[in-house]
């Protein structure tokens, strides 16, 4: 069921991504770089479930949120094809001030009194109290890996121009690889088996990462009209 709804999402985000793109380019950065805070929101909190992933022949645990680290990667090249380099590190920017938000938020939130028929009050502090420390486990590999993903994309890109799918898939394999060994090192060390996990993410983020290329190549598509380089 959760193929079902991956496909279905990330067809429904592209298309409308490249409509948007295309048919209002003055605010298709704003759109793109919207979903890509939210994107990046919602893995922080869907970090917190370990869930298990099971590719038949070997079985791993990863958290939940591998299932948005795509959508992450894809919009970030949406941004970096159509607005350049420059833009991309923009957005970058962006985002990582909605995630310190993110965080003062909770801090906020958790400093309240809770009313004394609230019955989820300790699962709810250990849920994000955990999330403090994942986000801010993000934010270090979140800076290191998407500006490294913007600078690998743009290079590949005035390189081979006609390659998209080399810079979709090269910039993301880096990306996603690297953000997986400093993202789970700093998130979970000590209180969960890190190498499983680290394993985990960098087989389970890569493979659904790859999984999403097709998609990106039809965004290009939609938005100039013209088939892709091979």
């Amino acid at each position: 069921m959760v193929w079902i709804y991956w496909i279905a999402s990330l067809t429904i985000v592209t298309y409308f991504s490249a409509y948007i793109v295309k048919r209002y380019s003055e605010v298709g950065f704003a759109t793109l770089t919207a979903m890509y805070v939210l994107y990046l929101t919602a893995s922080q909190i869907f970090a917190t479930r370990i869930v298990v992933f099971d590719l038949k022949l070997y079985r791993f645990f990863a958290p939940s949120a591998i299932f948005i680290y795509p959508f992450i990667s894809q919009a970030i090249d949406m941004i970096n094809e159509v607005y350049g380099r420059r833009k991309t590190h923009l957005a970058i920017f962006i985002a990582f001030v909605s995630q310190i938000l993110l965080i003062t938020f909770i801090l906020m939130m958790n400093s309240l009194s809770p009313a004394p028929f609230f019955r989820y009050e300790e699962p709810w502090k250990a849920l994000f109290t955990l999330s403090i420390r994942i986000t801010v486990a993000s934010w270090i590999s979140f800076l290191i890996c998407q500006n490294l993903d913007a600078l690998v994309f743009d290079f590949l890109k005035n390189r081979f121009h006609r390659q998209v799918w080399l810079r979709s898939v090269a910039s993301d394999v880096i990306d996603l690889t690297l953000d997986s060994v400093i993202f789970v090192t700093l998130a979970f060390l000590g209180t969960m088996p890190i190498l499983p996990l680290i394993i985990g993410q960098i087989v389970s983020k890569n493979v659904i990462g790859f999984l999403d290329t097709p998609w990106f190549l039809w965004y290009k598509k939609l938005i100039t009209g013209k088939t892709t380089g091979g």
